[in-house]
This record gives structure tokens, C-alpha cells and sequence, in this order.
């Protein structure tokens, strides 16, 4: 199973394309060179999946979802039309499309955010912006996991 971790800043070349950072190309080995993108359904990210963990999201929809029910097709509507498949290049380097960078304001500036078994991409400030407001880890890790404290009882 791909785990990915870590945040890598990144610039893209004059032709739009990233490099995939190299432990990021570790993680997904060398037989997975294709991924899904899309853009996040909560933050102003986009996300980038392995192909092979992409068809096991697939699955899922396809398990809740019926697209006979109108409001279940245009969610299958809305989801694939904000994706997109792309491959590495021989130089590990992807291209995403320019619709999709534009959703997440994104330039040539960009981050790499590694989120277990997906990758996050986001426009450098944004992400800048959300890493220096955001609530301290140990704070959400005791909200989140901490249960019901010594005291409430």
C-alpha cells in the first residue's frame, strides 16, 4: 500500500509541468506512473490519486451511488468533470491541466502535501496562509482522539 508524507515546495517549468519529488516517486514505485487529479469537494486544493487507489474510491461511489436517482447522476456529474488523468514523463514530471490549476488559483508556485494514500496540491500562498492559521496538531489530535476527558466524568 502507497503511504505519502511530507510537504515539498514546487515550481512548475515554463510548459506548466511539476516533478513528482522523489519520495513521493518512491512511494508509488515504478509501475504506477498514472494518477487521477481533482479538485478537492472541501478545501481549495486539488487531490492526486494513484491510479489503483482511484478505482478503490470508484468502487465506493459506485456502491452508495445510484445513477438512476437524479440528485446521485449529477453528483457522478459534477465529481468526474472536475478530473482529469495524468502520467508521469520519462523525467518523473506530470502536467495538470490549466482548468484545474486555475480552480485552486495555482501558478507555478505550488506545494506538495503528502496525505497518506493521496497527494494534495496547492497554490504556495494559500497554503501558506492555512498553515500559519492553522489549529495547533495536538490540539486537534485531543479533540479528534482524546475522548472524553478526566474531568467531564
Amino acid at each position: 500500500m502507497v503511504t505519502f508524507i511530507g510537504d515539498f515546495e514546487c515550481k512548475a517549468d515554463a510548459k506548466g509541468r511539476i516533478v513528482l519529488p522523489a519520495a513521493f516517486k518512491k512511494a508509488v514505485g515504478q509501475d504506477e506512473q498514472r494518477f487521477v487529479v481533482r479538485k478537492d469537494l472541501f478545501e481549495t486544493c486539488l487531490v492526486l490519486y494513484p491510479y489503483a487507489y482511484w478505482e478503490e474510491e470508484l468502487l465506493r461511489l459506485r456502491q452508495r451511488l445510484n445513477p438512476y436517482k437524479r440528485e446521485h447522476k449529477q453528483f457522478l456529474r459534477d465529481f468526474f468533470r472536475a478530473s482529469a488523468e495524468v502520467q508521469l514523463d520519462s523525467g518523473g514530471r506530470f502536467l495538470i491541466p490549466r482548468r484545474l490549476m486555475e480552480q485552486v488559483a495555482a501558478d507555478r508556485e505550488v506545494v506538495l502535501v503528502g496525505v497518506d494514500r493521496y497527494i494534495e496540491l496547492w497554490a504556495k500562498p494559500i497554503y501558506s496562509a492555512m498553515s500559519d492559521n492553522a489549529v495547533s496538531l495536538a490540539g486537534q489530535a485531543e479533540l479528534l482522539l482524546g475522548g472524553a476527558s478526566a474531568d467531564s466524568e
